[in-house]
């Protein structure tokens, strides 16, 4: 069976959102309890992360497992806040926000 780039995929993803994070591949690896090469190894392909430490990588940055493989979003750190501001308002809230949000795409 043909290898896919689903590892490069992976380790190309994890150094997205951790420079998004402005983190070092070192501080976040020591964060998360690691040896302090481990993420650089994961993102240079030399290894991938067991579904727990996975799991842990998820959380580290405050992300579910399916937005890390959501690639299309590109700043998924910043869709997370403003869909929690956005679950404490109320249906009309919501509706002008929408509308704003539409009114910006469109003269974009």
């Amino acid at each position: 069976m043909k290898k896919h780039t689903y590892r490069k995929e992976f380790c190309s993803r994890l150094t997205r959102l951790r420079m998004d994070k402005d983190v070092s591949a070192r501080d976040m690896s020591l964060s998360l309890g690691l040896s302090e090469s481990y993420i650089n190894k994961i993102e240079n392909e030399k290894t991938l992360p067991s579904m727990s430490t996975f799991f842990d990588i998820c959380d580290y940055f405050e992300i579910t497992p399916q937005e890390f493989f959501n690639t299309g979003e590109p700043f998924p750190f910043d869709i997370a806040v403003a869909v929690t501001e956005m679950n404490q308002m109320s249906k009309d809230q919501i509706s002008r926000m929408i509308a704003f949000m539409k009114d910006i795409n469109h003269k974009s």
